[in-house]
């Protein structure tokens, strides 16, 4: 079968490229998928790349994420041509991932498709919009309505961000974007934010210890600065949500939006959180949470064009969303 490679040598080079490798053998307790399509995450562009906190398996397969069909199991739990997701876990980091024609993952990896949505619907969202929605949820389960007040939503042409952009949108809730990109301000704009505010603007007074509150909630993608920054920005009983560190792993903070604000902080985790979440935020994906402006988030690339997609990812240029079609 074809896959994406990363390889590493006897010198500690890593190289990665498209691949014949063996056809994966399926074994207890597991299932062997033909896989439909993939996507590109930042954690895929660090594999790529030999990133130690990611892969330390070579050689390795990429591809966080999958979705297909069931082509031989040994679970009693699934059947032959039962469609199936699998995010997280260890997928595509040190087990090999979904972008190859062919996976395999241990059983309780897996939740099954919403019958409403394709294939291309469902890795159109991913694991970015399993984290959109893991966020959200937050927000709503912690009494943050449309009525409560603008949203921030930072790193907004990132994955995460335009989806978490698209779906409260249309959900009825004010959305304020950040970004670094001021050549995408028109794309931000017709996804669904309302504002959009530039990366060096925002972060211009973050040395402040205490900035006026502006937002009901945020969800931030990024970290660093602009997740600090935003905490000074967040109305009282506020709530932000943390889900990445693109900007940065650090967080330089104070304690003032926490004991004079009651703001709340809340770590979103869509790798190792359990499968009765993952399936309740996928029926949400295929309902509520459904947005019909995917086509403008989404790029549809093939196995081969995936390098050039990486540099992307890892150089800040991308947009949107990537996803990789296979069989």
């Amino acid at each position: 079968m074809r896959a994406f490679v990363v390889e590493k040598d006897k010198n500690g080079e890593v190289s990665s490229s498209v691949k014949e490798v063996e056809e994966p053998i399926c074994g207890e307790d597991e299932v062997l998928i033909k896989v439909t399509y993939s996507s590109l995450n930042y954690k895929d562009a660090l594999s790529s790349i030999g990133h130690s906190g990611v892969t330390r398996k070579f050689p390795h397969i990429t591809g966080v994420d999958v979705i297909g069909t069931i082509f031989e199991t040994k679970s009693n739990h699934f059947e032959v041509g039962q469609r199936v997701i699998v995010t997280g876990y260890d997928l595509g980091m040190n087990t090999d991932g979904g972008h190859a024609q062919f996976t395999k993952v241990p059983a309780s990896w897996i939740v099954k498709a919403p019958d409403c949505l394709s294939d291309k619907e469902i890795m159109s969202y991913g694991t970015a919009g399993l984290t959109a929605a893991l966020s959200i949820n937050e927000l709503i389960n912690n009494n943050i309505s449309p009525e409560s007040g603008d949203i921030l939503v930072t790193g907004a042409t990132g994955g995460v961000g335009s989806l978490a952009v698209t779906i409260l949108n249309s959900l009825g809730f004010n959305v304020v974007a950040i970004s670094g990109k001021s050549d995408k301000i028109d794309f931000l704009k017709k996804i669904g934010s309302k504002e959009v505010i530039l990366r060096d603007n925002f972060l211009k007074d973050s040395a402040k210890a205490l900035l006026a509150p502006k937002f009901a909630a945020v969800i931030d993608t990024v970290g660093g600065d602009i997740l600090s920054t935003s905490l000074k920005q967040t109305k009282y009983d506020g709530v932000v949500t943390c889900c990445g560190l693109t900007a940065s792993s650090d967080l330089n903070t104070n304690v003032f939006p926490f004991i004079l604000r009651g703001v709340r902080l809340i770590g979103i985790d869509s790798v190792e959180c359990s499968l009765v979440k993952k399936q309740e935020s996928w029926e949400q994906l295929a309902s509520k949470f459904r947005v019909d402006k995917l086509n403008t988030i989404i790029k549809e690339i093939t196995l081969d064009e995936i390098g050039d997609a990486y540099k992307e990812l890892l150089n800040s240029k991308s947009i949107g969303r990537y996803i990789v079609k296979l069989n």
